[in-house]
């Protein structure tokens, strides 16, 4: 097993390669608009798995898709002699479904959004259940209250006096 910090920097290595050879060296027409999102790699540092997100329609993904497969050879011995591993971790690529996730939390937040609003409509027009002053509150023990004040007054002239 590998340090887990090793792993991570080799993950951080296989997408910056395989993103530079996607640019670069790879020419094939059915590659469309295509963006190395995330690399993971195992402990054991024999499986990476390349996420990619793809700007375009259903038939460029998967055109994409294709094109990734063909390469993988090409990318995997790229990637072993980069790493320089005893063995060349074996690729996988996965769409990275980023904007379907997007559009999701967007429709989730503008339901949340609308529901707020019938409840501020609710709430404007309610009425409390009860009193709006849901305690008792005898008004002698206000006044109680100030009697003691009053009682205690004379012994504090007399102490300021002092």
């Amino acid at each position: 097993m590998a340090d887990p910090a090793k792993v991570r920097k080799h993950a951080e290595r296989v997408r910056e390669l395989v993103a530079s050879v996607i640019r670069t060296q790879i020419k094939d027409p059915r590659l469309g608009m295509i963006t190395i999102t995330d690399a993971r790699i195992t402990a054991d540092l024999r499986e990476a798995t390349v996420f990619y997100t793809v700007l375009g329609d259903a038939e460029e993904q998967a055109g994409t898709a294709a094109a990734l497969e063909s390469a993988k050879g090409m990318l995997r011995g790229v990637v072993g002699r980069a790493l320089g591993l005893r063995h060349s971790p074996s690729l996988a690529f996965v769409s990275d479904d980023v904007q379907e996730h997007v559009k999701h939390i967007d429709d989730l937040l503008a339901e949340a959004k609308q529901r707020d609003e019938v409840v501020q409509q609710l709430a404007a027009g309610a009425a409390y259940a009860g009193e709006a002053q849901p305690y008792k509150v005898d008004e002698d023990d206000d006044e109680g209250a100030s009697d003691d004040d009053d009682e205690d007054e004379p012994a504090l002239r007399a102490a300021v006096q002092r």
